[in-house]
């Protein structure tokens, strides 16, 4: 039975399911380009969890090595894309906001990356905007 705090969501075409035991630790937008080459937008939103919360429900997500350290999980049926990891960071999974069955349910905190933003893009919020990375 699901519970009021679980989240779940899956891909376009509904191979891969998942739910989510808790709330995200952190959630962003990123603006970065291989964000906006993988999900085909022109920034990523993106919910951050510990792997334990992740329940995988139904299929399983195909990985691409976007680059040295960066997993990025997809539907192989759909194309969908769904999940991010960073190899130096195993405890974390990172899942893409879009592919809940209720986006709305959770807001970013940040922008990273914006000196990537599209230049026609206008985002009128109180998010805290980072030219590159949070760390950097």
């Amino acid at each position: 039975m699901q519970q009021e705090h679980d989240l779940e969501g899956g891909c376009l075409c509904g191979a891969i399911r998942y739910r989510i035991d808790g709330a995200p630790f952190d959630a962003d937008y990123c603006h970065c380009r291989m964000c906006q080459k993988s999900t085909g937008a022109v920034f990523g939103a993106w919910m951050d969890f510990k792997v334990p919360q992740v329940i995988w429900l139904k299929g399983k997500v195909t990985e691409f090595a976007s680059s040295d350290c960066v997993r990025r999980g997809f539907c192989q049926q759909c194309g969908c894309s769904l999940t991010y990891r960073h190899t130096q960071y195993p405890d974390y999974l990172t899942l893409t906001i879009a592919s809940l069955d209720n986006p709305s349910s959770i807001k970013p905190n940040y922008h990273i990356y914006t000196d990537n933003q599209v230049s026609w893009l206008t985002i009128e919020d109180d998010c805290k905007r980072y030219p590159q990375g949070r760390s950097t």
